[in-house]
């Protein structure tokens, strides 16, 4: 698991070298950056420290504004740029980053690459529930209702019942027993 990991992570890594990817900051809710991050052109990302649009290249963004960006574009449903973007980290081991990289890659059609990105994160830090939350959407699109609930109890178990994760993971898995 982990070799395949690791070769997913090197081919992700790879695709800004090969693609001319589009970014967009400013789109998408909740956390990491929010709806105040301005909107750039294609090919730009916002970076917080300059205040201006830039094109991004590896180390030139800290991992904060790329895990920014690459959420805002995750969000808006833009995957392959998600996963371009969030591929540039100097951290591959930054729990966030994986976490979209999972996010991105799953929504994209990939599933169990995504998948590979969510145990990752989890092996770095078991207690990210957003990490379970997504996961546990990743076990309903599967048909794996049983995974699914696995991921609710451990959530509760770290935040309780009242907690974000618990909540939209409890609403996917009742909308997934009415259909």
């Amino acid at each position: 698991m982990r070799r395949r990991l690791l070769i997913q992570v090197m081919a992700v890594a790879a695709l800004p070298l090969f693609a001319a990817p589009a970014f967009t900051a400013g789109e998408g809710g909740g956390g990491g950056g929010g709806g105040d991050t301005p909107k750039c052109k294609k090919g730009e990302v916002w970076d917080k420290k300059l205040k201006k649009c830039v094109t991004p290249k590896y180390g030139m963004l800290d991992d904060d504004n790329i895990y920014e960006a690459g959420h805002d574009l995750a969000m808006a449903g833009r995957y392959d740029e998600a996963i371009a973007v969030l591929s540039l980290a100097a951290n591959k081991q930054d729990p966030r980053i994986l976490n979209y990289l999972g996010y991105s890659h799953r929504h994209s059609g990939r599933i169990t690459v995504g998948l590979g990105y969510y145990e990752e994160a989890l092996r770095i830090n078991p207690d990210y529930t957003l990490v379970r939350e997504y996961l546990g959407e990743a076990h309903l699109q599967m048909g794996d209702l049983a995974g699914a609930r696995e991921q609710l109890r451990e959530i509760e178990k770290r935040t309780g019942k009242g907690s974000r994760e618990y909540g939209m993971l409890a609403d996917q898995i009742d909308h997934f027993m009415r259909s």
